[in-house]
Order: C-alpha cells, then structure tokens, then sequence
C-alpha cells in the first residue's frame, strides 16, 4: 500500500500541512491548540493551515461557547480536490495554447541575441568539449564536421580535461580539419590538419562547431578557461576566414 505521506507530497502537502491534516483527521472535532499539540506545529502555523484546508474542502470549523472546533471532512474530499485541480490545470492549459504565439515571439527575438557563457578548470573545459562533441554528434551524418585552430601552446591542457576526446570524435564519425599553429600534433582518422606555422603557438585555440565558436586559452595561473559564443553570425564568419586561409596553405 502507497504511504499516505508521500502522496499527500504529490498533491503539494507540506511537511507540516500533512501532519496538521493527520491530526484533525484523527482527532475528531478538536480547537487549535490540541491540533497543534498533536502535530507539533506551533499553533500560529497550524490555524493557518487549517483555514488553506478550510478553501480546499477538507475541513470545516464550527463554534461550541468560546471555542471554535475544527473538524475533517471524510477522506474521498481528496478526489474532489484532485478534480477540481485537474479541472484548473486544463482551463490553465488552453489558456496558455492561446498565448504561446506571443511567448513564442518574444523567444525568437531572444534567440537572435549572442549568448556568450564562461567556462574554467578542467571541469568547465571537459564541459565545454562535450559540447562539441553533444551538438556535432547530433547532425546528420554528413553535416558531422567543425573546423579548429589547433595551437600547440594549448593543446595538451585540452587532451588533459578530456582525454578520450579524439577516440569519442572517431566513434561519432565526426570530421575535422585543422589548422595547426606550432609543433606537434598526430594524423588521426577522419582528420585533415594543414600548418600555419611550426614554429611557435598562439595563445588561443578556437573551435568552430555549427553556430557556436569555442575559444579556449590559459590564464596567468595556468588554469584553462574557455570562452563560448552561441551565434550563427560569428561561426559564420569564422568559418569563411578558416576556408579563406585553408585554401592558401600547403597540403
């Protein structure tokens, strides 16, 4: 059998609501301050609660001398409670259906806004790759491709954060092409690297992944950070000035 408890919680009782409801449910016609003894809820707490359980059909109140006793509905109240917030909840759903064109607009126009987010550590790193990796992967087959400035001065805290990064590329049958920027660098599958330069690195690595830009780069304290910039505009660009300056270099 289900635990009352737990689903009076689902109903949106409160701890203290639940025992409060429980109280006068086995207490009988009972005033405030045997409730609240019985529940250990203050009685301030308790009266209001009994007037929340008043509006929703579960208890009524009547005065004997100078006293007013609180007393429970039978149970089956519950159902009627969750009717009527079933009954709620659909008027509330059309109501909604009627003005998600204009919520709707207002998101367009958001959406067309850069959305510039912040990432440090190897954490935030590991976070940031998966990403690439998250929104690359989730393209069709033949659209699963970004293209990188792969600096060599930054590489390793990359492959540092997120070790299994090329092999899940691979197994995702993502497509690279890369323009290194300094030394090193290994030939891996489904990858096509042309040099700028074997001489020294940038301070930055930057990736270009369907409508985001991903600027990775370490500070003072040697701790990666990296920079995301979710605009189509931006990777756009990029993009035509890595296509631009792949073309000139050497195979």
């Amino acid at each position: 059998m289900a635990d009352a408890a737990v689903l009076l919680k689902k109903l949106g009782f409160s701890d203290k609501e639940i025992a409060v409801y429980r109280s006068v449910l086995a207490h009988g016609p009972a005033p405030v301050r045997k409730l609240a003894d019985a529940s250990g809820v203050n009685r301030g707490t308790t009266y209001d609660i009994l007037k929340s359980l008043m509006e929703q059909g579960l208890v009524s109140y009547y005065h004997q001398k100078t006293k007013q006793y609180f007393v429970a509905e039978h149970p089956e109240k519950l159902l009627a409670m969750i009717d009527a917030k079933a009954s709620a909840l659909s008027a509330a759903k059309e109501e909604v259906r009627a003005i998600l064109p204009e919520l709707a607009s207002l998101f367009s126009k958001a959406s067309e806004k850069p959305v510039v987010k912040y990432y440090e550590g190897d954490p935030g790193i590991r976070t940031l790759l998966a990403d690439v990796l998250d929104t690359v992967g989730a393209l069709p087959e033949a659209e699963r491709a970004y293209v990188v400035y792969s600096s060599a001065d930054i590489r390793s805290h990359l492959y540092r954060a997120f070790p299994g990064f090329t092999a899940e590329r691979i197994r995702r049958k993502i497509r690279v092409r890369a323009i290194a920027i300094g030394s090193g660098g290994e030939e891996q599958a489904l990858a096509e690297r042309r040099w700028l330069t074997k001489k020294e690195g940038a301070p930055t690595y930057l990736i270009v992944y369907a409508d985001k830009t991903a600027l990775f780069s370490v500070g003072a304290s040697g701790e990666p950070r990296g920079v995301l910039i979710e605009d189509a505009d931006t990777s756009d660009t990029q993009r035509l000035m890595f296509d631009s300056l792949w073309k000139t270099l050497p195979v």
